[in-house]
């Protein structure tokens, strides 16, 4: 019997979402961090452009504070694949007086990158930013539409969005305005993980279960490290953990887990009954600390 080939019907939208942005832009730009969701962008833009290379450059907003896996990853991987990498610095912001380091027991540099990222956007022109986030991670991201636009500023006004009907995706925009554009908006996080595994894409080493020092604070599990504020009284302990989402050390909580293989981070995933945002400390802040952080501009 021969073997029938199956579509995967989000990865063909994905693929036509990042050829509409190289199609409608002049300077787009992937956002990077490194985490999964990225991961899966760069695999998806390889895949649109085959066999010609990715026609846009990886931006990443580099805390400082990032895991070092991570940061491994993301050099190998633009290496290997020949691909350009811009990194924008939240310690150059800092040191040019443009935004203040936090301090005390829930000091991040979380809120900061988008400083850092607007003055990339603008000092690169890019008129397109290409983003891993999806609607089923928070409410403030399920507001927003494929193509989301942002004013001079970089802000975005949820209210005053484009229709986007019959998958109609409207790219113009006006001088000064910028997109982001979400081309796996609609997948799940199990979609995505799926998508690794079938795909057998490489991940950073954190994606899966490994002892790490950390410290429990708010019933959540604090990385110990030097950038993240620790008191006396929390005792730092070796358990086996991994990470379902990344940012950096000061807002990314790790997860009780023994998933040490794609398969079983998988099935981690499909039993799981918690948000994978539940491990993001920097949505704790408040109810609506996400559609804040997008308001001025967060990715």
């Amino acid at each position: 019997m021969k073997n029938i080939f199956v579509p995967n019907p989000k990865e063909a939208e994905s693929i036509q979402i990042i050829r509409e942005v190289a199609a409608q832009f002049e300077r787009p730009v992937l956002l990077f961090s490194g985490g999964k969701d990225s991961i899966t962008l760069v695999r998806l833009a390889q895949k649109a452009f085959y066999p010609a290379r990715i026609p846009f450059p990886l931006l990443h907003v580099d805390t400082g504070h990032n895991f070092p896996e991570t940061i491994e990853f993301r050099d190998q991987l633009v290496e290997e694949l020949g691909l350009e990498l811009i990194v924008a610095k939240v310690q150059d912001s800092i040191d040019q007086g443009k935004v203040q380091e936090e301090k005390g027991r829930y000091s991040s540099r979380n809120s900061l990158q988008t400083t850092t990222l607007l003055d990339a956007i603008e000092t690169h022109k890019f008129d397109a930013c290409i983003g891993g986030a999806r609607r089923d991670e928070e409410k403030a991201r399920a507001k927003e539409r494929v193509f989301s636009v942002r004013d001079d500023f970089g802000q975005w006004d949820e209210k005053n969005q484009r229709p986007e009907l019959f998958d109609m995706l409207n790219g113009k925009i006006h001088q000064g305005q910028n997109v982001r554009a979400f081309p796996i908006s609609n997948w799940t996080e199990l979609d995505v993980w799926e998508y690794i595994k079938t795909e057998n894409i490489a991940i950073p080493s954190i994606y899966f279960a490994h002892k790490r020092e950390i410290f429990e604070r708010d019933g959540m599990i604090w990385t110990a490290s030097e950038h993240v504020y620790r008191e006396e009284n929390e005792e730092v302990k070796e358990k086996m953990v991994r990470f379902r989402t990344v940012g950096d050390m000061t807002c990314t909580a790790a997860v009780l887990s023994e998933a040490e293989t794609l398969e079983e981070v998988v099935e981690e995933i499909r039993a799981s009954t918690i948000s994978e945002r539940g491990a993001r400390i920097d949505d704790k802040r408040s109810e609506a600390a996400m559609e804040n952080r997008k308001k001025v501009g967060y990715f």
